[in-house]
């Protein structure tokens, strides 16, 4: 990277594609934590059902946010590997090994944050579909029995949904690595 024209092509695109990515996960992120957030405290205080699906799923949502918030610090590391590429001095320039290395720290914490989260979905939507297969039968119009804890609510869909946000956005900054790691490594 001693040629300063590319150079300063890469520098732009870091921080370009950080600030993207910072922005896109931190939106989708904010909203998964408070969408788990309120399930949380929604679910306390209604008493809360007994489902380790859904227990499970939570857990492993959570740690798929905790991951995402690493890769949000990550997506900002970028926008400051770009700053230091556009250094005038070359002694403050990182290295292309040590670039290369921040970015593929980020495309392993973003398959991470996936795999978590997808592992999270996977149990709630095993307890939603287990929920949806034990309905009480409708008996001459009439349901025989109702118990709450077996019906979805509208809660459950809003935990899948959160799911759905922190997946999107562990893939956005996939894909803005991805890019990164690309520009770094073209001939």
């Amino acid at each position: 990277m001693s040629d300063s024209t590319p150079l300063r092509a890469i520098a732009q695109t870091f921080r370009l594609i950080g600030w993207i990515s910072l922005w896109t996960q931190l939106v989708l992120g904010v909203v998964s934590g408070g969408i788990l957030l309120s399930a949380t405290i929604f679910s306390q205080r209604s008493g809360g059902t007994n489902n380790p699906g859904t227990g499970l799923g939570i857990f492993l949502a959570v740690c798929g946010l905790i991951t995402l918030g690493v890769s949000i610090y990550l997506a900002f590391r970028y926008t400051r590997i770009g700053r230091q590429l556009e250094s005038s001095n070359p002694s403050n320039r990182p290295r292309k090994i040590e670039t290369l290395q921040v970015v593929r720290f980020g495309l392993m914490v973003n398959l991470v944050g996936i795999l978590l989260t997808l592992l999270g979905a996977q149990a709630i939507n095993g307890t939603l579909i287990i929920k949806a297969l034990t309905l009480p039968q409708l008996t001459g119009g009439v349901y025989t029995q109702i118990d709450p804890s077996r019906t979805i609510q509208p809660l459950d869909i809003f935990v899948v949904q959160a799911n759905t946000n922190t997946v999107s956005a562990h893939f956005a900054s996939l894909v803005a690595s991805i890019w990164l790691l690309n520009r770094i490594t073209k001939p």
